[in-house]
């Protein structure tokens, strides 16, 4: 394959899994807000003006047909993220909801592979719809825990790296971090998965997708786009 064509597959993948989403500014602002306001104005108007930039995204996205979901639970979490702040009386507070699904990002990485189902296949399920049967078969599921184990490590780093910030009361850089921690990371990890999973499912020599939907018998072709 040309790499021409390969980066139009991986443009079409990546468009198939971010289309109608606005996650990227709806999680990125808030924070940005708040630690900002918080340097200058205080605590409470941050806190509320973090809680209005996540309020006008759900509004805009109503009011542009797009699905809410993401600026819905955006709102959620801006919520919860400012009630934290102002308990605990820190501005790092704001930010303890991220370490939080930060920690449950590594550990269910951690489990799934320990039960060999690993969670790279299980996203993949939700996203594609391909029976879960194929994930676990032999010559395709170690693609698919190899790209886990790596989840699991880069995303223990990003989590060392904000708990460390978080200790050190540096609301700013733990603002930064999380804003590349975001969607700039998570785009970049989906094409280093995507190219890294399909070459490894061809040296893994398993069935594709239809293939093994077909019942066919070795040799296979192997899955030659998608993973």
């Amino acid at each position: 394959m040309s790499a021409q064509s390969k980066a139009r597959e991986l443009l079409d993948e990546l468009r198939a899994v971010f289309t109608g989403r606005g996650g990227w500014l709806d999680s990125a602002l808030p924070p940005l807000v708040f630690v900002a306001l918080n340097a200058w104005l205080g605590l409470e108007i941050a806190a509320w003006s973090a809680l209005g930039v996540a309020a006008v995204s759900l509004v805009w996205r109503v009011f542009k047909r797009q699905h809410p979901w993401h600026a819905l639970g955006g709102l959620g979490g801006v919520g919860l993220a400012v009630l934290l702040a102002q308990l605990l009386g820190r501005t790092e507070g704001f930010f303890v909801p991220g370490l939080v699904s930060g920690g449950m990002t590594v550990l269910a990485c951690l489990l799934s592979l320990l039960i060999k189902r690993p969670l790279a296949a299980w996203t993949s399920h939700l996203a594609r719809r391909w029976p879960r049967a194929w994930y676990w078969h032999p010559r395709v599921r170690p693609a698919y825990s190899e790209v886990t184990l790596g989840w699991l490590i880069v995303f223990a780093l990003r989590l060392a790296l904000q708990i460390v910030l978080f200790r050190r009361e540096a609301p700013g850089l733990l603002a930064v971090a999380n804003l590349i921690g975001g969607w700039p990371f998570t785009l970049v990890l989906l094409v280093a998965s995507y190219l890294y999973g399909l070459w490894r499912l061809q040296i893994l020599d398993g069935p594709s997708v239809e293939e093994f939907t077909a019942g066919a018998e070795p040799p296979w072709e192997g899955q030659k786009r998608g993973f």
